[in-house]
């Protein structure tokens, strides 16, 4: 018997069920149908962080960003590469601390860009600063394997 993963859809905040060995194959939204997975960061907002990143089984690494810095534009080609690699292991999601300042508030964000990796909505690692491929994949699969 495979145990099934509670899964927040990005697009609509519900949250769907998962048989854990099926998790892989492109599984959809049971309410709206889009696709749980598409390969892209999950932009985060004030009106679907707790549905997206607070809920369900898969820990969640955010990119705290801000348009106009530039060791942030220079990260993004790395970390949307990186969603293509980690997902559905992880979610991955995008948050602009100049469109969402209580966000970053909560999480006490002092430098960008800044990860901070969560499972459950609690931080369970952060790291700052721009990383390469490599460095981005060491953070993640250190973590992980700590929690």
């Amino acid at each position: 018997m495979s145990t099934s993963l509670a899964i927040p859809c990005p697009h609509c905040g519900a949250l769907n069920r998962v048989p854990g060995a099926r998790v892989g194959e492109h599984p959809t939204c049971g309410r709206c149908k889009q696709p749980l997975f598409d390969g892209h960061p999950v932009a985060l907002t004030a009106a679907n962080f707790d549905a997206v990143a607070a809920r369900g089984d898969l820990p969640v690494l955010v990119d705290f960003w801000a348009p106009w810095c530039g060791p942030c534009v220079g990260f993004a080609p790395v970390f949307v590469q990186a969603t293509q690699q980690f997902e559905p292991r992880l979610r991955l999601a995008k948050l602009d601390t100049e469109a969402q300042p209580q966000l970053a508030q909560r999480f006490n964000i002092r430098s960008i860009p800044t990860l901070v990796l969560l499972r459950q909505g609690r931080e369970i690692a952060r790291q700052s600063g721009a990383l390469n491929a490599a460095q981005l994949r060491h953070f993640v699969e250190a973590a992980l394997a700590q929690h």
